[in-house]
C-alpha cells in the first residue's frame, strides 16, 4: 500500500510542486485547500491522470473542526497518515504600529496556530500507528526578522520553537518532526513582489534565489528518513 501523505496549502506555489512530488514518490497525496477550490482540483485530476493516488480536501488549518474533518476523511480513504507537510501560509506586510489586530490573529492564526492544530490532529494518528514525519515550512523571517513582517515572522519563528518541543515529545512515538526554511521561490506570490525578490537576489551570497523544484525534492527526501528529528534545514542563502 502507498504511503500517505497530507500537503497543507497545496494548490499552488511550493506546496502544488510538493504534492506532485510526492505522488512521484508513489505517496497517496491529501492536496489541502481553503480557498482554491479550482486549482486543488485541477492539480488532483493532473495526478491521477497520471495514474496516481489523489484527492482534495478543503479545511482551514486554524480551524480546528475543519482540521479533524480533513485528517478523518485522509483516515477514511487510507487508514493511514504516513507525513504531514505544514505548508499553508498567508503573508500581509505592514509596519508593526500599522499592525491592526485582525492582520496579527489572521497571519498568526494560519501559520502558527494551524501548524500546532494539524501536528495535534496528526500526532495522535501516528502515535496510534507506531511513527510518521511531520515537516513544517518556516521561513528565514522567523530566524532574522524583516521590516513590515512583524506577524509573519513571529508566525515563522513560533514555528521553530514548536517543531523543538514537538519532537522531544514525539520522538519515543518514532515520531520525527522537522522543519525546512525554503529560500525566496518564484511562486505566484514571489513573482508580484519585485522590490523583495531583487532584494532577495542581493542578500543571496550566491546572487540567485532559491529552486522550488530542489526545495520540493528536499522536503520528500527528509519525509522518508526516519533517523533526524528536531532540526531546522536553512535552504535559504541569504545573509
Amino acid at each position: 500500500m502507498n504511503r500517505v501523505v497530507i500537503v497543507t496549502g497545496a494548490s499552488r506555489g511550493l506546496g502544488a510542486r510538493l504534492a506532485q512530488c510526492f505522488a512521484d514518490a508513489r505517496f497517496a497525496v491529501a492536496v489541502n485547500y481553503n480557498e482554491n477550490k479550482d486549482r486543488a482540483e485541477g492539480l488532483v485530476r493532473s495526478l491521477r491522470e497520471d495514474g496516481h493516488d489523489a484527492v482534495a480536501i478543503h479545511a482551514d488549518v486554524s480551524n480546528p473542526v475543519e482540521v479533524r474533518s480533513m485528517v478523518d476523511m485522509v483516515l477514511s480513504l487510507w487508514g493511514r497518515i504516513d507525513v504531514l507537510v505544514n505548508n499553508a501560509g498567508v503573508v500581509s506586510d505592514a509596519l508593526l504600529v500599522k499592525t491592526s489586530n485582525h492582520v496579527w490573529e489572521k497571519i498568526i492564526g494560519t501559520n502558527l496556530s494551524g501548524v500546532f492544530t494539524c501536528i495535534r490532529a496528526a500526532a495522535e494518528i501516528m502515535i496510534k500507528q507506531g511513527g510518521g514525519h511531520i515537516i513544517n515550512i518556516s521561513s528565514i523571517s522567523g530566524v532574522h526578522g524583516q521590516v513590515g513582517q512583524a506577524a509573519y515572522a513571529a508566525s515563522k519563528a513560533g514555528i521553530l520553537g514548536l517543531t523543538m518541543s514537538a519532537a522531544k515529545e514525539l520522538g519515543e512515538y518514532n515520531v520525527c518532526v522537522n522543519t525546512v526554511l525554503p529560500g525566496y521561490l518564484l511562486t505566484d506570490m514571489g513573482i508580484s513582489a519585485d522590490k523583495a525578490r531583487d532584494r532577495a537576489i542581493e542578500r543571496s551570497v550566491l546572487h540567485q534565489l532559491a529552486d522550488v523544484d530542489e526545495t520540493a525534492h528536499f522536503v520528500v527526501n527528509l519525509a522518508q528518513m526516519s533517523g533526524i528529528s528536531g532540526q531546522v534545514f536553512n535552504l535559504d542563502s541569504r545573509v
